[in-house]
């Protein structure tokens, strides 16, 4: 340190500073609101970014706003890489362009040599014999790819491909046989980019340019320092910052290291796709990774095809094959057409496949290959922290050029004053390398490359946590955003309910029954019921090695399915003896599954089943009670209106059983009868309410979140079950979707708002709900299981499908998978998403505050005395603790329940509030403070004298920081309440963070003082920096005594004015108790 300057001159600078920082703290308000709106108008347009499908014109346009950075492969690592997607999107477009016209070319010379009738005997190919196809996989896969029905048909149709490949199609793949099959014909794997090693982050972290210029600082003033000093006092200084380096290096490296493992088994749950299969004469569920050449795989409504085939039985089979096409025009699969292609959907229908390639010999595996990690889209939050971090690196740098001109032009001025200037030595060389070098490290402290990396760990450890808690994030925005959601449009059936259904009551013959009561229909009757029961169906009742029965199919199936089983029906003796000629499955548009049969006897009759109005309507006759088949009057159309309102409104789902019988024979080109049916029974199946639901909800509202059931039940049933979880509140408004549906767009859109509950809802009813919603300023987060949920899950601000009542279309929309199906899970979601957007707040806050404190102290330091008193490898330390270290502290917090009893956040908001500014600038001020004075007058406050004072004081103000930054740090982890210590002992990464700074500061302090430049200190000196660096924390109390946003309530947190009339939507309404009654 330069001498003190007078007792008058430092008297006169304190006080001059100490005034002036409190009169800018005076006017609080209307200063930290000139610093947000400084702020926000500088990062404009090109740091607001959408949370979901952003533009590649907006990704472009912040990425070319980012000017400052000094290690451009770790900023951007887990962001997308534009000009990466844009070669693989175009490789991706010229094969699937190739592949569509490879088909389209096959297809028609399949219509022309089925019309010319050239698929006689006296065409068949003299090679295709099948040991030609045996242990040939190239060959299976050509002739699927190629379409090659000359071929399949000389080899006897998919019988013959089943010999090939020596599997019966009846008992599927013995399982015995896996390990070789996956050796001759492959496994259905694609090949993958390999993940990252550690040594590739250390790398990375090198990149770092600002480091790059320290290490050649460093290897410079180590060869100055030999040639002057000599062996080993010439090494110190350039080897401590080389240690300093390599410290820091080393922990950036680590923690990217663990980060990018915990995306890796992010993906791998992602990837996790299940399909069924028989197996062993058994049908069983396995992973689509599992599945080897002659495995029988069943195909269903919603699910991706999961490796090249062969059709081989099914029902009005209709695929998607635009991820492999780009045609929008779905393709009916059966006999004449039966290849199937992995990667393609399953649009309706059900059928059984014959596998006869996977993997890279799929075209699908070859497509998967044409892509690689180019990155996921951008969060908004991150986008905002790169505009943050240009803007403070923008002032660094400018701070760290002046710093070093300031200390240059003093150097110089000085050897003048001396007359030296025209004498030089490696002496003064190493100043003016110390001083280039304290500039550079100023860069790599003012320089928060970490601000937009922390929103990356913070959502990284959500995810992970929330993969514990049974929610599978797939998006990182998603978690983000779902921290800001104000309304949440569920399902009924497996979110709020628990999806185990059981039929609990029956109208059947006149009389409503309890099914535990003994049956008494006749045998008529009751055979009737079961065929309908068997028949009209899409699951299967099952026996394992062991003899054990189980049903597999939809809750809603397996249940009537175990009725039917109850009844005393046997499944297996039903199907064998009826044979189906025709089936319609059910879907969310039609609400009922329909099936055309021949009976034993010859007769073919129909059977329907489906949502109770929708299947009433289709009868015109009724079995009464003596059994007998008579007209449906109004009576008897109201008494059965009756009795399914009065099976609704005790919370039961209600479906009808109809059956049709079809004179003069069926043609097949036609669609199953829609009228002229006799009902049969109405069946009422309880599906009770999730334990935990209501208080969920109760959560969510008093979290400002409105909760809206849209179901495709009988609007009674959702009435009921809306009651009893808490949604449909006093006042609350239920409609039946095509009420909603007749409606007028204004009209929809004043009636979107108060919608509580829809009932009896198709999937353009769920979507046209969430536009109107969007329409209105609402963050809508969406729930859905179905095919026909993919386009209102797409639409949405955030998507959750279902992870086991959804369907991959379902999922693939998706931006997060409820793995347990349970709404409270979502509920756990908004929780981590707020949690996320408060922790990286308090982070800024952390860093911002160490910022302005470490760049203030060393250029008013140099300016005033000629040097700046925190070294080049102190600052390296100093940048550790803010960045990764203080990461990894505060953006690691988990949630506290507090968090929801606070408002959203509106998107719209000012990232760093107003409270921020006060904290952070309340906080500087002190520590500035105190900094000074121990700069300036440090010596005779502290005493001390002799040849080693400067050395001591030098530590002494070191330690000093370093403490107000370790206080600070527990300070910033609550910005309003004044209980900070609150889980802070549950939290280990916080705990270990503290402890570890601690140490190692010691160590720092102690024993590394030759390369660090600090002297041991005596205790007393370290009580005194640990108490100057805890008064940061009654100061943190006083602070939050100021108010400065609006009034609090619930736990601490900002309550939002009571907004617009009812019907306005363009704020946020306080909801004392639930949603708003209108």
């Amino acid at each position: 340190m330069n001498q003190v300057p007078s007792a008058i001159g430092l008297q006169f600078q304190l006080v001059t500073y100490i005034a002036f920082s409190f009169l800018f703290l005076s006017s609080s308000n209307q200063s930290l609101l000139q610093y947000n709106t400084m702020v926000e108008s500088y990062l404009g347009e090109e740091f607001h970014f959408p949370a979901k499908n952003p533009s590649e014109e907006a990704s472009i346009k912040w990425r070319k706003a980012v000017t400052l950075v000094k290690n451009h492969s770790r900023r951007f690592r887990h962001v997308l890489n534009l000009d990466k997607r844009s070669i693989h999107q175009d490789r991706f477009t010229e094969i699937k362009e190739n592949l569509r016209v490879t088909f389209l070319t096959v297809r028609a010379a399949m219509r022309f040599m089925d019309a010319g009738g050239t698929h006689s005997d006296n065409h068949k190919p003299k090679d295709a014999k099948v040991s030609y196809f045996r242990n040939n996989p190239d060959k299976l896969a050509s002739m699927v790819q190629n379409y090659d029905m000359k071929t399949l048909r000389s080899l006897g149709g998919v019988d013959g491909i089943a010999k090939a490949v020596e599997v019966s199609i009846d008992e599927g793949v013995k399982s015995s046989d896996f390990s070789v099959r996956q050796e001759t014909y492959g496994v259905n794997k694609y090949t993958e980019k390999p993940s990252k090693s550690f040594f590739m982050f250390v790398w990375e972290a090198l990149h770092d340019l600002t480091l790059i210029i320290l290490i050649v600082c460093a290897l410079v003033s180590v060869g100055v320092g030999l040639a002057t000093e000599g062996w080993p006092d010439g090494i110190y200084d350039g080897l401590g910052i080389l240690l300093s380096i390599l410290l820091v290096v080393t922990v950036t490296a680590v923690s990217d290291y663990k980060q990018s493992l915990q995306f890796k088994d992010l993906d791998k749950e992602k990837k996790k796709i299940s399909c069924h299969v028989t197996r062993d004469g058994a049908r069983m569920k396995v992973s689509i990774y599992d599945l080897v050449v002659g495995d029988v795989v069943h195909l269903s409504i919603g699910d991706q095809v999961p490796a090249d085939g062969i059709f081989i039985s099914g029902y009005s089979l209709l695929i998607d094959e635009s991820s492999l096409t780009g045609e929008s025009h779905a393709v009916n699969i059966d006999d004449k057409k039966p290849f199937l292609l992995g990667g393609t959907k399953v649009q309706d229908g059900s059928a059984k496949m014959l596998v006869a390639a996977v993997g890279m010999r799929t075209e699908w595996g070859k497509l998967m290959e044409t892509l690689s990690e180019e990155g996921e889209n951008e969060t908004p939050l991150q986008v905002k922290l790169n505009g943050v971090a240009t803007i403070i690196g923008k002032i660094g740098l400018g701070v760290a050029v002046l710093t070093f001109l300031v200390l240059t032009v003093r150097f110089l001025i000085e050897k003048a004053l001396q007359n030296e200037f025209s004498s030089w030595t490696s002496s003064d060389a190493m100043n003016m390398l110390d001083y280039f070098a304290t500039a550079v490290t100023i860069i790599v402290v003012a320089v928060p490359e970490g601000l937009p990396l922390a929103v990356t760990l913070s959502l990284a450890f959500a995810m992970k946590k929330l993969m514990d808690d049974k929610a599978l994030v797939r998006h990182l925005s998603a978690c983000e955003t779902m921290g800001s959601s104000t309304c949440i449009c569920t399902d009924k059936t497996g979110t709020l309910t628990t999806n185990h259904m059981v039929v609990d009551k029956i109208w059947v013959s006149g009389k409503t029954k309890d099914v535990k009561e003994p049956s008494e229909l006749s045998p008529d009757l009751s055979t009737t019921i079961l065929e309908c029961i068997f028949e009209c169906t899409s699951a299967e009742v099952v026996r394992d090695k062991d003899g054990k029965t189980s049903i597999l199919g939809t809750p809603t199936e397996s249940a009537i399915l175990e009725y039917g089983l109850l009844l005393g029906g046997d499944f297996s003796t039903i199907r064998g003896a009826i044979k189906v000629i025709k089936m319609e499955p059910f879907n969310s548009a039609k609400k009922k599954m329909s099936v055309i049969v021949c009976l034993p006897d010859g007769r073919i009759r129909a059977f329907c089943k489906g949502a109770s109005e929708m299947v009433l309507e289709m009868c015109d006759k009724i079995v009464d009670g003596s059994g007998e088949i008579v007209p449906m009057s109004e009576e008897k159309a109201k008494l059965i209106t009756d009795v399914i309102k009065k099976f609704a409104d005790n919370a039961l789902r209600t479906l009808c059983l109809a059956y049709s019988d079809v004179e003069d024979g069926f043609d097949m080109q036609k669609d199953i009868p829609d009228n002229g049916y006799t009902l049969i029974a109405v069946i009422g199946i309880k599906d009770p309410l999730r334990p935990g639901v209501k208080e969920a909800v109760e959560t969510c509202l008093a979290a400002g979140i409105t909760v809206r059931m849209v179901t495709g039940d009988n609007i009674n049933t959702a009435r009921a079950i809306a009651k009893e979880c808490g949604i449909l509140t006093e006042g609350g408004l239920a409609i039946e979707g095509p009420e909603f549906r007749a409606k007028t767009t204004q009209e929809k859109s004043v009636l979107a708002p108060k919608i509580q509950v829809m009932a009896r809802s198709s999937p353009t009813d769920k979507l046209d709900l969430v536009k109107h919603l969007r329409g209105l300023s609402e963050v809508v987060a969406v729930t859905g299981d179905g095919t026909n949920d993919a386009p209102a899950l797409h639409e949405s601000d955030i998507g959750f499908a279902m992870g086991i009542a959804g369907t991959e279309v379902a999922k693939e929309q998706a931006d997060v998978i409820v793995m347990d199906d349970d709404f409270a899970t979502i509920v756990k979601v908004a929780k981590w998403g707020r949690a996320v957007y408060i922790n990286i707040q308090k982070f800024v806050q952390f860093q911002l505050t160490v910022n302005i404190v470490a760049l203030m102290i060393n250029f008013v330091s140099a300016c005033i005395t000629g040097s700046a008193p925190l070294t080049a490898v102190q600052l390296l330390w100093v940048n550790l603790i803010m960045d990764t270290l203080g990461a990894l502290a505060l953006a690691t917090e988990p949630p506290n329940d507090g968090l929801m009893a606070r408002q959203p956040v509106k998107q719209t908001e000012s990232f760093i509030t107003k409270t921020m500014w006060r904290n952070i600038l309340g906080q500087s001020v002190y520590q500035m403070a105190v900094l000074f004075v121990l700069n300036f007058a440090g010596k005779p406050i502290l005493n001390l004298q002799g040849p080693d004072a400067t050395a001591i004081l030098n530590t002494f103000i070191f330690n000093t920081f370093v403490f107000c930054q370790v206080f600070n740090e527990i300070n910033s982890r609550d910005m309003d309440k004044i209980n900070i210590f609150r889980g802070m002992f549950t939290s280990w990464i916080f705990i270990g963070v503290m402890v570890s700074t601690v140490a190692f500061q010691v160590i720092i302090v102690e024993f590394l003082g030759t390369f660090a430049s600090t002297v041991p200190l005596k205790w007393e000196l370290w009580l005194l920096s640990i108490a100057i660096g805890s008064v940061g924390m009654p100061i943190a109390v006083i602070l939050k005594c100021f108010p400065i946003e609006k009034p609090v309530v619930h736990d601490g947190f900002e309550a939002l004015p009571a907004g617009p009339e009812p019907g306005v939507h363009d704020g946020y309404e306080i909801l004392p108790a639930g949603p708003e009654n209108v």
